[in-house]
């Protein structure tokens, strides 16, 4: 355990004033803090803590047994359905309250209420973001469903009878440290962290930073720098598939030209805001029972996410009359998420499209309650959001609402750049009706291809490659969520919001998105990569992610008599492929004759290095160095005058580049007389990156693990609460894909054989009590790459010896 439960003034120092980043003196009750019977010593628990309990609930139709093995997992066995929900919901509360109930505050835009105005640029954007806008439309579409407002309704209730057990002795620590208590969980606040998850998964949009890139280079050089495809692309679907022809076809509007695609003309002012991790996505694959050595098809996903003490996932069974499932769930919300249950198995990539627009709009005056579109005034509806902020007086923000969504940058807020001086409202598909519950409800019931594909189309936001598997031998890969039909190059840029030819035409139809069923080359697999060639009819944007996806269809082409321990192996692989392909380019262009011997020390590494990013290799480093400092030395000069956020070139596009052409037009410094060469471009970049290396091996900083430095932070940052300086490989562009704070959230792998083997871990516990030493005694075997046998447990099992509790939930 991590936890420095000992210094309590450490603890208050640090954890308010660091965490907070505020010199604000919070009025903390220091007497009950410091109690011995209800303060934060209260929140130690024993190696010894007894977790068995009976329970009983007017709620409950029946009699629920509930058995916690030996890493506090919970096998849920219920004799009604909707008390298996109910049961869920009081579990997720008993170990991961805080974090559900900070994680709604932070999406309604409502953090400012516990931590104080340093959070107040966060919230203004969340609301006018409008997360709540999206999950109130939401909870309509399921409460609207009897199915989904059941399973809801029972998992709130779980949720608020745990939450009516508490006092101030049993809170969890970090309502004691910030002062405050849980609100009443609802339907509304399973919807909202739904919507969080859709904002994380297509939060990360360019369009304002390709706008300025537009206003700032040739039509000629922007196509070079972002180029429409790219050429070392291994899409989802294989290239060559035949596409049927695009049943809508979105026109181009009028005058596009020279309205839209209008090169070197005026930048524009870009909001400074959060944004999500770039990095947000995964790995995921089946193989098919012809290239196992089960003879039974074996399903791997490993999501790629932030990664957090207390953890993103909380891993369980439940088990019902009508199901049993077990994986991955997400507290504060029903159901498995990722996961496999008697007949199958399913997990989720990012599918990256871009599904979130910016519309220009024209106020006819200051009060925001009309805009000039199709050559009228428009009302717009006009939203008050009161945002509530700790130790100050409640700040009130106006939002309008346009026919394309709210306005969510204007002159009065752009995040940190206060020199917005337009007014963008955002297009976002999450703000549409969708009912995502229904989907995993669906998904968790699942027994064949069939009832796969019946869940699908309730998935729509965010979009995702949906990986499934079953035991009668069918595996798929679906592209599944709600995306627009675009015109080519639509939403790329900031788009006029004065006419109507520039909205949206409509959504690819669900049997248009690109999808495989048992294909002939024996299996299914995505890493976010681009999800079909320039043949597939639709306008799919262009900036994907190559090398992961490249990496694992190549060695899954390889592989045969595939084991669980063979995908383990490439679960956690540190192979780059990008090295493999860059690191030629690299030692050919530089000139070995102005070396001194410690930069020919470093050229002898890459020479003899095999492209693992291994904790201890010191090559990883040198190469990163050196890549990034060539792609420095390339475009600085472009951009030296351009607006300091302009969007740079995709990660691909170098590599790209200088495979095909080695005297590319961006070589050439710009700012010299000279004619610069690719070795003298290479050379140079390796001489700096040299430079900096050795810097890094005096502070023995120089290998890769010490060089990437991965940690697990606390939700708050809160010091000693999470875990530093882990000792784990790989890189984005490694099917490990595991960066300083990012990476790997769950991996799991199932062998879909009449007993299903399977096995998962993440980099976590299961319970979110840093007192608690299951807080996170899955982080070492995390970064180990090591697993757990992921137990299906039967009911007849209950004498097991891997049970170590029982809870039983039974009617009063």
């Amino acid at each position: 355990m991590r936890i420095l439960f000992s210094i309590l003034s450490f603890l208050f120092t640090a954890a308010l004033c660091f965490v907070l980043d505020t010199k604000s003196v919070f009025k903390l009750p220091m007497g009950k803090l410091l109690s011995p019977q209800a303060g934060i010593w209260q929140n130690a628990e024993s190696f010894e803590t007894d977790f068995s309990d009976q329970l009983s609930f007017d709620q409950l139709k029946g009699k629920t047994n509930v058995y916690l093995d030996e890493r506090l997992v919970p096998h849920v066995f219920a004799e009604e359905e909707s008390d298996a929900f109910f049961v869920q919901g009081y579990l997720h509360a008993k170990f991961r309250l805080w974090q559900m109930d900070f994680q709604t505050l932070y999406a309604a835009g409502r953090a400012s209420e516990v931590v104080g105005d340093v959070a107040l640029n966060h919230d203004r954007e969340f609301r006018r973001l409008g997360l709540v806008f999206a999950a109130e439309k939401s909870l309509v579409e399921m409460e609207n469903d009897p199915i989904s407002k059941s399973a809801c309704d029972a998992y709130t209730a779980g949720v608020n009878q745990y939450i009516a057990s508490l006092n101030y002795s049993s809170l969890p620590l970090e309502y004691k440290l910030l002062g405050y208590l849980p609100e009443k969980w609802t339907n509304f606040k399973s919807a909202l962290l739904l919507k969080h998850m859709a904002y994380d998964l297509t939060g990360n949009d360019k369009d304002f930073e390709m706008t300025d890139a537009k206003a700032s280079f040739s039509k000629s050089d922007f196509d070079l720098l972002f180029p429409s495809i790219q050429d070392s692309l291994d899409p989802i679907i294989p290239k060559n598939t035949l596409f049927p022809t695009a049943s809508l076809q979105p026109s181009l509007p009028a005058f596009a030209d020279s309205i839209y695609f209008d090169f070197l003309k005026d930048t524009i002012a870009i909001p400074e805001v959060e944004m999500p991790d770039q990095s947000n996505g995964s790995n995921n694959w089946a193989v098919d029972s012809s290239k196992t050595k089960s003879k039974y098809p074996i399903l791997c996903s490993d999501p790629h996410l932030k990664i957090n003490t207390p953890s993103v996932w909380y891993e369980m069974q439940m088990s019902t009359p009508n199901s049993n499932v077990y994986g991955a769930s997400f507290p504060g919300a029903l159901g498995i998420i990722i996961g496999f249950n008697d007949s199958c198995a399913f997990g989720f990539t990012n599918a990256g499209r871009d599904v979130k627009d910016y519309y220009e709009i024209k106020f006819k005056d200051a009060s925001k309650s009309e805009y000039w579109f199709d050559s009228n005034w428009v009302k717009t509806s006009l939203r008050i959001e009161k945002i509530n902020i700790a130790g100050r007086p409640a700040l009130y923000d106006t939002v309008a609402y346009t026919i394309f969504g709210p306005v969510i940058y204007d002159a009065s807020f752009s995040g940190k750049n206060n020199q917005v001086n337009k007014n963008y409202a955002v297009r976002w598909s999450a703000h549409d009706n969708s009912n995502e519950f229904k989907f995993f409800y669906l998904l968790n019931h699942a027994q064949n291809y069939n009832d796969f594909q019946q869940a699908l189309p309730y998935l729509k936001s965010p979009g995702q490659n949906c990986v499934f598997a079953c035991k009668n031998g069918d595996i798929a890969m679906h592209v599944q969520g709600a995306f627009p039909a675009k015109w080519k190059g639509q939403g790329e840029f900031v788009m006029p919001g004065f006419d109507s030819s520039y909205m949206w035409q409509g959504m690819i139809p669900q049997s248009e998105n690109p999808f495989q069923f048992n294909p002939l080359r024996g299996f299914v697999s995505s890493a976010n990569q681009r999800p079909a060639d320039s043949t597939y009819p639709y306008f799919i944007g262009s900036n994907y992610p190559v090398y992961r996806g490249l990496y694992l269809n190549r060695k899954l082409s390889s592989m045969n008599d595939i084991t669980t321990a063979d995908m383990m192996t490439l679960q956690t692989s540190n192979y780059n492929v990008f090295a493999e392909i860059a690191i030629p380019i690299v030692l050919k262009n530089i000139r070995v004759e102005q070396l001194n011997e410690n930069e020919r020390k470093y050229f002898q590494k890459l020479e003899n290095w095999r492209f693992e990013y291994d904790v201890n290799t010191t090559a990883a480093t040198i190469f990163e160095l050196t890549w990034n400092k060539l792609t420095d030395t390339i475009y600085n000069d472009e951009y030296a005058n351009k607006p300091k956020n302009t969007a740079r070139p995709y990660k691909s596009t170098l590599l790209d580049a200088l495979l095909s052409d080695s005297s590319y037009k961006f070589i050439d410094n710009i700012t010299t007389t000279n004619l610069e060469t690719i070795e003298d471009v290479v050379t140079a970049a390796f001489k700096f990156a040299s430079l900096e290396a050795n810097q890094l091996e005096k502070q023995n900083k120089l290998s890769w693990g010490k060089y990437k430095d991965t940690h697990v932070d606390h939700l708050l940052k809160l010091p000693g609460f999470g875990a530093e300086h882990l000792k784990i490989g790989g890189n984005e562009n490694c099917i490990n894909a595991t960066k300083s704070a990012h990476g790997p959230s769950w991996r799991m792998i199932v062998n879909l054989t009449p007993n299903t083997d399977a096995y998962g871990i993440y980099p976590g516990g299961q319970n979110g009590n840093p007192g608690s030493r299951f807080y996170d005694d899955g982080i070492d075997n995390w970064a180990q790459g090591k697993y757990y046998n992921l137990w299906m447990m039967r009911a007849e099992e209950k004498n097991d010896l891997r049970v170590k509790w029982k809870m039983v939930f039974s009617n009063k």
